[in-house]
């Protein structure tokens, strides 16, 4: 690959960020319960998103943080707690919370999975990558803890071993909607438009399937030029002027692309 000019990106680089920026993209979601734990890129099925700092947000941090402080040990506490605050943006308290879990639960795979997640989170890969892979087992492997490492070489760059990842996982959970929104993510940020626009319609037809697949599926429609459809995959999901708003404001990357 040639040098970018004049110390501008490499077009990758720049879409990467530009879609890191629009899209529903949690590489890295803890989960509310191991119950209901997909290890994806967005929430599993059953858990609910809200918005950082808004009231919900807040009133989760909140209500599990007073669980917490009752029972510091409890696994179900401990995800739950680590969850919401993520979700309210405490990247670096929800760490803190979860690295004390590892230590109070050393082989346990869910806390070590929302930990590895949390420390990619805040940009430390090679030790994500350390945690998540001292707690896989090649015997029996599992497919959470896949998906969470292949989501972290997607935010490395290498989309080649992502997607290796990916698709053993899928062999494990074949029909599974949160496995197939990760690697249509990665399809995206490698700009391979057509096999994520493949991939995402197959996860969102999926019964598991939760909003954030939906509007993945909206925006690789929209940077297709598809924005009729685009707009009526993101109307479902939205607020119809929201919708309209991350249509417009899609129009004018692509505009500036092009330019």
């Amino acid at each position: 690959m040639r040098a970018p000019r004049n110390g501008s990106k490499p077009h990758h680089t720049r879409l990467a960020s530009t879609l890191m920026a629009m899209t529903a993209l949690v590489l890295v979601t803890g989960c509310a319960s191991n119950k209901s734990n997909t290890g994806t890129h967005s929430p599993a099925s059953g858990v609910h998103y809200t918005a950082p700092g808004s009231n919900e947000a807040r009133s989760a941090v909140s209500k599990w943080g007073r669980s917490y402080e009752k029972d510091r040990k409890n696994k179900n506490v401990i995800l739950g707690y680590s969850n919401a605050l993520s979700q309210n943006g405490q990247i670096p308290q929800a760490t803190a919370v979860l690295r004390a879990g590892v230590i109070a639960h050393p082989k346990d795979r869910d806390i070590a999975s929302a930990y590895g997640k949390a420390l990619a989170m805040n940009g430390r890969f090679e030790e994500a990558l350390n945690v998540l892979g001292g707690v896989q087992k090649p015997d029996m492997p599992d497919w959470k803890l896949m998906s969470a490492q292949a989501a972290i070489y997607d935010q490395m760059g290498n989309h080649q071993k992502a997607r290796s990842l990916y698709k053993q996982a899928l062999k494990i959970a074949p029909d599974d909607a949160s496995l197939l929104n990760n690697l249509g993510l990665s399809y995206l940020l490698s700009n391979e438009l057509p096999d994520a626009e493949y991939t995402l319609r197959r996860a969102a037809s999926l019964p598991t399937a939760d909003s954030r697949v939906r509007q993945n599926l909206a925006l690789v429609l929209g940077i297709q030029g598809k924005y009729d459809e685009a707009i009526q995959v993101a109307q479902a999901e939205l607020d119809p002027r929201q919708a309209e708003a991350n249509i417009a404001y899609l129009r004018t990357m692509m505009q500036k692309r092009q330019g």
